[in-house]
C-alpha cells in the first residue's frame, strides 16, 4: 500500500514563497505520473501541476511561470516550489500518484493561506 504525506504548507504574505513537499512510502512500483492538486473553499479540485514518468512537466495557466514540480526519485519525494504567491493561492494543496492498474493515490493534503 502506497502512502503520501505532504508538508510544507502554511501562511505567507503575498508575494512569498513556500515550497511543499510530498513523501511517498510503499511499493510504489510503475508510475504514470506525479501530480499537485488543489482545493479552495466552494470550489472543485484543481490540477496545477504534473511530471510524467519521463520527466515532462504541465501547469495550469495560473501558476505557470510561478510554481515548479520536480521530484527526487531516489528519495520517493515531489516537490512543489511556489513564488510569488498571490490570495487566490489560498487552498489545500494535494499529491496525487497516477499508477497502473490501479486508482491514483492521494495524500492528506496541506493547507496554504496567502494573506497580508
Amino acid at each position: 500500500q502506497v502512502q503520501l504525506v505532504e508538508s510544507g504548507g502554511g501562511l505567507v504574505q503575498p508575494g512569498g514563497s513556500l515550497r511543499l513537499s510530498c513523501a511517498a512510502s510503499g511499493s510504489i512500483g510503475s508510475i504514470y505520473a506525479w501530480s499537485w492538486y488543489r482545493q479552495a473553499p466552494g470550489k472543485q479540485r484543481e490540477l496545477v501541476a504534473v511530471m510524467s514518468r519521463g520527466g515532462n512537466m504541465g501547469y495550469s495557466d495560473s501558476v505557470k511561470g510561478r510554481f515548479t514540480i520536480s521530484r527526487d526519485n531516489a528519495k520517493n519525494l515531489v516537490y512543489l516550489q511556489m513564488n510569488s504567491l498571490k490570495p487566490e493561492d489560498t487552498a489545500v494543496y494535494y499529491c496525487n500518484l497516477a499508477v497502473p492498474t490501479q486508482t491514483p493515490y492521494w495524500g492528506q493534503g496541506t493547507q496554504v493561506t496567502v494573506s497580508s
